[in-house]
């Protein structure tokens, strides 16, 4: 078995430029379960970077400080590791952190629990609250607002805000870990919960966290959630190869797609909304015209690729996670075969790789620059990502794709050729 097709020669293959890493301060205790780094993300103005460094802890780091400290301790050809604990100084306990400049400012937050998901969430004003027509309310987010939600391992959900660090609500209702979390990108502060319970959850922060509605269908652990880029559908995967999408103006379920042979960990929508990303345990990354449920390429991690009744046995290259770039035409994924591999939508081979042991999750910058990946020991490792200038007609694509739906453009009175590469077809 082998990591490529014969085809790719993994010497020819490009190397990511390793450009950074945050290390957390080591103990023998740590060698045991609970220090991974489950989740990492990037807030939405691009001003924080936030991860779970394991026991209970999560770190919240301007990214302009990481990015400053990466280029300070940058050689020729070596990167010296980031200690976060340097990026400010503390007091005896940590519990407080002592900021050299006023803004932005670093946190420590210690969640009371094992942290498996995390998402920022920022508030539009003019964005009403979905559900409730009640005038008074607890918090009132304006503009500036920047929030963090933390899952935990008892079901809980903590929310935060980023500029002070302090705990705003504590939502309870999930009975199981609470594996993943996502805001809608619309502004509205609605977030979604994606739990262990088999549930998905969700709740109105504009509405002092009031739940709104609970989505019910999977009939095992949830695994991943992603919302479209215009909020109106949600993907949810799971355990039992289940792909869910939702309508989540009148929270019904609109299809299940079908292509999966093991458990579906990871999902993200591409930035125009035209394509989805599944990531599964049967060694394989889909990509979907979720419109018309089809796959429209499969990123394969193990050849020959493992028949369907043995998909994700013992061979080291189950897929852990994948994210798409904010640019829309590239993708990169985290598989135990301690390889991480940037795709480009228009081929079938990877355009560069990096090395990293143990790697469980990855999100792009805002900027789609760089790549963070989270490993079990709690680290994070930073990447250049592979960048090209995106040609006119793949921007005119997108910009057409973030209003039309697949269905639409297939009434356009176009020529077949035009038709198939605005719907993704030549991919």
């Amino acid at each position: 078995m082998a990591s490529f097709p014969d085809t790719v020669n993994e010497k020819d293959l490009g190397q990511a430029k390793f450009i950074g890493e945050l290390l957390v301060p080591t103990a023998p205790f740590d060698q045991k379960s609970g220090r991974e780094a489950w989740s990492v993300a990037f807030s939405p103005n691009g001003s924080y970077f936030a991860w779970s460094q394991g026991h209970r802890i999560v770190r919240l780091i301007p990214w302009t400080k990481c990015l400053k400290s990466f280029s300070m301790n940058h050689g020729d050809e070596e990167t010296v590791a980031l200690n976060p604990w340097n990026l400010s100084r503390h007091n005896s306990d940590r519990s407080q952190t002592i900021t050299v400049d006023d803004d932005p400012r670093e946190h420590t937050l210690d969640c009371g629990d094992i942290v498996w998901s995390l998402a920022f969430g920022s508030s539009v004003p003019e964005k009403e609250s979905r559900c409730v027509n009640i005038e008074w309310h607890h918090f009132k987010f304006g503009q500036n607002h920047l929030l963090l939600a933390t899952g935990l391992n008892n079901g809980r959900i903590k929310i935060w805000d980023v500029y002070t660090g302090k705990l705003l609500l504590n939502l309870m209702d999930h009975t199981d870990v609470v594996r993943d979390l996502t805001f809608a990108p619309d502004g509205s502060l609605m977030l979604v919960s994606a739990s262990r319970d088999k549930s998905l959850r969700v709740w109105d922060l504009k509405d002092d966290g009031n739940m709104v509605k609970v989505l019910r269908g999977h009939q095992n652990w949830v695994y991943s959630s992603a919302f479209s880029p215009d909020s109106s559908i949600l993907c949810s995967v799971g355990a039992g190869k289940a792909v869910f999408l939702w309508n989540m103006d009148k929270y019904t379920l609109i299809q299940k797609l079908e292509g999966h042979h093991n458990d579906v960990v990871s999902c993200e929508f591409s930035p125009d909304g035209a394509l989805l990303a599944t990531a599964s345990y049967d060694t394989r990354v889909i990509v979907w015209d979720h419109h018309n449920a089809t796959i429209l390429l499969e990123l394969g991690h193990l050849f020959p690729p493992p028949s369907p009744i043995f998909a994700g046995g013992a061979n080291d290259r189950w897929v852990r996670s994948v994210s798409f770039s904010p640019d829309g035409r590239h993708i990169a994924s985290i598989t135990d075969d301690r390889l991480i591999r940037f795709w480009s939508i228009e081929e079938k081979a990877p355009q560069a790789i990096a090395f990293l042991s143990n790697g469980l999750c990855c999100s792009f910058s805002t900027d789609g620059k760089v790549l963070a990946a989270g490993t079990r020991d709690g680290s994070v490792h930073f990447w250049e990502c592979p960048r090209s200038i995106a040609s006119l007609q793949h921007v005119c694509r997108m910009a057409l794709r973030r209003i039309m739906t697949t269905q639409q453009v297939e009434a356009l009175a176009i020529p077949t050729p035009l038709q198939d590469y605005l719907t993704y077809r030549m991919v």
